[in-house]
């Protein structure tokens, strides 16, 4: 089921999410949600809390052909590379604006997968950027958190004109 993401400023994208205690059917539910609306938006990532579930999950497919999702409960980033990449991030949160972005172009991520067993993963370049993306929605932070006060300030005032407009 396609879930709607909540808009910016809602008070709940600058919470921290709750720990996610067991995978269960619930979980596995909301999992598949998550990747509906990802699918739909269309996207490369999605964080609960950008659909009001504040739990720790996260959902990534940054894959050519799609279908290839990766479900993520309590990531943490283990190793991130010292070499950037920058890429164009937007969010379905604040719609119609986006900003270029730089992060490690590599991380390797301990989470929690479908089975509910601990795994440790290594993504790489779009792949990297979606999951550091997602954790910081898991951490209450939106992507332009990362600009200068001057462009994240431009940004939001876009965005406003954008929705009154």
């Amino acid at each position: 089921m396609i879930r709607r993401c909540i808009p910016w400023p809602d008070k709940r994208l600058r919470t921290k999410a709750a720990p996610v205690e067991a995978i269960t059917d619930e979980i596995r539910a909301i999992w598949t949600d998550m990747i509906d609306t990802m699918e739909a938006m269309p996207g490369v990532g999605l964080g609960a809390p950008q659909i009001g579930v504040m739990l720790r999950l996260a959902v990534v497919d940054a894959s050519e052909s799609g279908g290839k999702a990766v479900r993520l409960a309590n990531p943490e980033i283990l190793h991130a590379s010292v070499h950037p990449r920058s890429h164009e991030e937007a969010s379905p949160n604040l719609p119609g604006v986006s900003a270029r972005i730089e992060r490690p172009r590599a991380v390797t991520v301990r989470f929690l997968n479908d089975a509910g067993e601990s795994e440790e993963r290594d993504f790489v370049g779009l792949w990297a950027t979606s999951v550091q993306h997602q954790i910081d929605h898991l951490n209450g932070k939106m992507y332009f958190d990362h600009l200068s006060k001057t462009r994240r300030d431009m940004l939001l005032r876009r965005a406003r004109k954008l929705s009154v407009g």
